[in-house]
């Protein structure tokens, strides 16, 4: 269902009236406009440090501790500060600005940055879970932002002025239902969507692994790729067999030249935008390094210990606490500068860089995860490690017929997995309608 299909197959209500405020724009004509402050009041109730712990999450709400995944940092303030919240509150979180007002799903204490909010009449809180999320709402509460930049905040004194719908309650409970239905079908076609993209990254990686360690080869009596007919002992266990005619190297045997990089002082505003792509952990993401977000200038080059990493090298991040240790391919027309936390890899003739990356990207899981070491604050790649690694080495002409292969499958792989990105954000955006058009009784539920 398309998002147009939303305004044909639903009702509208018999007559509408001007709610008074731009966001809500008409509103059902027995429905009601009425400012905050009047429906919900800001309360603090402390001293309440035996309660259970809440952690105040965009995606879930506000709930015990126990139910985040990636746990946070525990408190280490006085817990008789903290504010009591009950099963059916509202909290104002310091990222409110963004997602809205979060439900509270567990009673428990959160912390005293944090606004709660009660329901002051006879409203139907999971009628008002929906409406704070939507993004209407949230374009309201942009007028009650104070701060700037990370120090943004919502003001409940400001934001209790705004008007909001008040449907009566046996409407607020039909509009509820009807959400939480169509929501869940629709979370489920997201949810069935997002593990069809993880079966196909898994037959992308499989079919890389296999390729690049010569489970799979190509026959050139059949013109398919197909399993070795001959097969030799490898001696690494990870690689396990190889065709024969191949071989097993030390990556250092197979290195030219390996070097880091550096940065250019910041003070020094002429040694920066000089026209020189310069290479740093947040640029390598993809396999085909295109673009920088920095450059840096000659005169910066020359006084910084940055290095030059030429076209069709080999560049990866040796050091990041956030990013994986992605492999890349520098493709930009020119040369490009690397900082110190990358390193640049230049081959012999034995081995194309591509191959080599294919190597890594299908076998990530096994070649790293013996190379890494955690550092005091980031997570690293040991290099003497990284150096001493085996590799399996098929001739040089075999090589790049891997390589093509590769990219030739993974195209196609690549292309199903955007396919179903993109219906999955048609989805999203039509669940964020349909919640949009319920709430503000654009469409009639009941």
């Amino acid at each position: 269902m398309t998002i147009t299909d939303i305004n044909t197959k639903y009702k509208k209500y018999p007559k509408y009236k001007d709610s008074g405020v731009e966001w809500l724009g008409e509103i059902p004509e027995e429905w009601k406009a009425i400012k905050m402050k009047y429906l919900f009041r800001d309360i603090s109730v402390k001293d309440r440090a035996d309660e259970t712990l809440l952690s105040v999450t965009q995606d879930k709400g506000v709930v015990p501790r126990s139910w985040v995944e990636n746990r946070m940092v525990m408190p280490s303030g006085n817990l008789e500060s903290f504010k009591f919240i009950e099963k059916g509150d509202f909290s104002i979180s310091l990222r409110s600005f963004e997602g809205g007002l979060e439900y509270c799903h567990h009673n428990g204490i959160i912390s005293p940055a944090y606004t709660v909010l009660k329901k002051d009449k006879e409203l139907n809180e999971f009628y008002y879970k929906f409406l704070f999320k939507s993004k209407s709402f949230i374009s309201e509460m942009q007028t009650s932002v104070v701060g700037i930049r990370e120090g943004k905040n919502i003001s409940y004194p400001i934001l209790s002025y705004s008007l909001i719908p008040v449907p009566c309650y046996d409407q607020q409970k039909a509009i509820a239902n009807f959400l939480d239905d169509k929501t869940a079908k629709i979370d489920q076609a997201m949810a069935q969507k997002q593990k069809l993209i993880a079966l196909l990254k898994e037959r992308k990686q499989i079919l890389i692994q296999n390729v690049v360690t010569g489970k799979v080869v190509y026959n050139e009596k059949e013109n398919a790729w197909t399993a070795p007919t001959h097969t030799i002992d490898s001696g690494v266990e990870w690689i396990g067999k190889i065709p024969k005619g191949w071989e097993v190297k030390k990556l250092k045997h197979l290195i030219k030249k390996s070097f880091s990089g550096g940065t250019p002082s910041t003070d020094k505003l002429d040694f920066w935008d000089g026209g020189i792509p310069w290479i740093s952990s947040v640029d390598v993401k993809k396999d085909l390094l295109e673009v920088t977000t920095r450059e840096i200038s000659q005169k910066g080059l020359l006084h910084s210990s940055s290095n030059i990493a030429p076209k069709g090298s080999l560049v990866f991040v040796t050091r990041s606490g956030i990013l994986q240790h992605t492999f890349a391919l520098s493709i930009l027309g020119r040369d490009m500068a690397i900082n110190q936390d990358i390193k640049c890899l230049i081959f012999s003739h034995l081995i194309f860089s591509s191959y080599f990356q294919k190597l890594i990207i299908g076998n990530n899981s096994k070649i790293l995860v013996e190379t890494r070491q955690q550092a005091a604050t980031v997570e690293s790649i040991n290099m003497e490690l990284f150096f001493n690694l085996f590799i399996p080495l098929p001739q040089i002409h075999k090589q790049q017929k891997i390589v093509d292969y590769i990219e030739t499958q993974s195209a196609k792989i690549d292309k199903a997995i955007a396919l179903q990105e993109q219906q999955i954000e048609k989805l999203k955006e039509y669940k964020s309608v349909l919640i949009d058009s319920a709430v503000t009784g654009k469409i009639k539920i009941c």
